[in-house]
C-alpha cells in the first residue's frame, strides 16, 4: 500500500503521520509520502523535535509539492484539514480534521502527534501491520 499524506504546507501535520508510518512498516512492503499544496521553505522545529523524542530522524525532512507523479504513485490519499486546498485525486481519499501545527509549542506538537499516532494504528489495523507499541 502506497499512503499520501497531505496537508497545506506540508511542513507539520503530513510530515508526522509519514514518518510515523514509515518508521512502524519498515519491512512490509508499505510505503508513506507526504506532500502540501502549498509547500513552506522548511519543516517545523517543533515536529522535528516531537518526533526525534519518539526515535524518529526527520532532520533530513523537506516539504515537498503535490505533484501528479505522487498522486499516481499513492493507493490513498489522506489529507490532513487542508479545508477547500485539499486535492481531488480520484484516489480513495480520507480527511483527517487535525489542528495545524505552525507556530506551536512542542506540548501541542506532542498532542496533535499522539492524536496522528491514534489513527496510524488503527490504519496499521487495518492493512495488517502491526501496530507500535
Amino acid at each position: 500500500m502506497h499512503l499520501l499524506f497531505v496537508c497545506t504546507e506540508n511542513a507539520g501535520r503530513s510530515q508526522i503521520a509519514e514518518h510515523l508510518f514509515n518508521a512502524s512498516v519498515g519491512g512490509t512492503g508499505h510505503q508513506a509520502r507526504s506532500a502540501g499544496t502549498k509547500p513552506a521553505h522548511a519543516v517545523h522545529p517543533a515536529v522535528v523535535e516531537v518526533l526525534a523524542g519518539r526515535g524518529v530522524d526527520a532532520t533530513q525532512a523537506v516539504p515537498k509539492g503535490l505533484t501528479a507523479e505522487l498522486t499516481e504513485w499513492a493507493d490513498r490519499v489522506v489529507t490532513m484539514g487542508c479545508g477547500d486546498q485539499c486535492p481531488v485525486t480520484g484516489k480513495p481519499t480520507e480527511d483527517w480534521d487535525l489542528p495545524d501545527v505552525a507556530g506551536r509549542s512542542v506540548p501541542e506538537v506532542q498532542e496533535v502527534t499522539v492524536r496522528i499516532a491514534a489513527r496510524l494504528a488503527k490504519l496499521l489495523k487495518e492493512l495488517g501491520v502491526p501496530a507500535w507499541a
